[in-house]
């Protein structure tokens, strides 16, 4: 599976300037025969808590129908990160859509950023969500989420890869990447976190720093294209590592429940 994940420089607030943005690396994607293409976390607002201007109605999102035309039109599958209404908060959301268009998989965020007071203005998701795309089974989570192994360890038993679409703050990236190493270490799949650049309205700065992790904890070769790398992901991989070094069996899952 060929996926690329770009690192968006995202215009604060402004739907119109990022959509723009979007359309061209989707473009650009398609060209080189990209499968999946992989935004940040709330692809065109930012990390905003400002929900009356950032939140849309899920059946009636311009997002989503922007994402999904353009999905079509480059023949591509493209998961991104939308603010949706929900009783009078809102729900952090990531989507996953098929290059046909179609809506086929989507997440809330179960752990609201209460440092920045997003659980003030979001509601926590309360479901885990997978996909299967090219022989994978994808599991889809946000920012962070990234903090709560638990949801990982979950996910990982279905899943042969899964993703983390993030505004993960420059301060604190040497906590991205290690928990995105660990994140892959200790289930034994792929990991994929995708992070913003560039500076938003609240001041912070993020740098590049979307990588793939296997499941030895290495990062994995890529192409690049401006603020997009683009990976050559081959599920054998985990497979034939679990074959060889499996430790996700020796869990004691009922006695974890215990004393948790």
């Amino acid at each position: 599976m060929k996926i690329a994940l770009v690192s968006l420089n995202q215009v604060w607030e402004d739907k119109k300037s990022n959509l723009e943005l979007c359309e061209k690396y989707i473009q650009n994607a398609s060209k080189k025969s990209v499968d999946l293409i992989i935004f940040p976390e709330m692809t065109l607002t930012g990390f905003s808590n400002n929900i009356d201007l950032t939140s849309e109605n899920f059946e009636n999102s311009e997002t989503i129908e922007k994402f999904s035309n353009l999905a079509k039109e480059f023949n591509i599958s493209v998961i991104f990160g939308v603010v949706i209404e929900d009783n009078k908060k809102a729900l952090n959301r990531c989507l996953f859509i098929d290059n046909f268009g179609n809506v086929v998989s989507d997440y809330s965020k179960i752990h609201p950023f209460s440092f920045s007071k997003e659980d003030k203005y979001f509601n926590a998701g309360n479901r885990l969500s997978m996909v299967e795309f090219k022989n994978f089974k994808i599991g889809l989570t946000i920012c962070y989420d990234l903090r709560f192994p638990e949801l990982y360890s979950s996910l990982a038993k279905d899943c042969d890869l899964i993703i983390n679409i993030a505004n993960w703050p420059s301060k604190r990236v040497e906590h991205w990447n290690t928990l995105l190493k660990a994140r892959a270490i200790e289930n034994q799949i792929f990991m994929v976190g995708v992070n913003r650049t560039g500076i938003d309205g609240n001041g912070l700065e993020y740098i590049e720093s979307s990588n793939i992790f296997n499941a030895n904890g290495e990062k994995l070769e890529f192409e690049k294209y401006e603020d997009m790398k683009i990976y050559d992901v081959d599920v054998k991989f985990t497979k034939d590592f679990k074959n060889k070094f499996n430790t996700v069996n020796d869990r004691k899952v009922e006695f974890y429940k215990e004393i948790l």
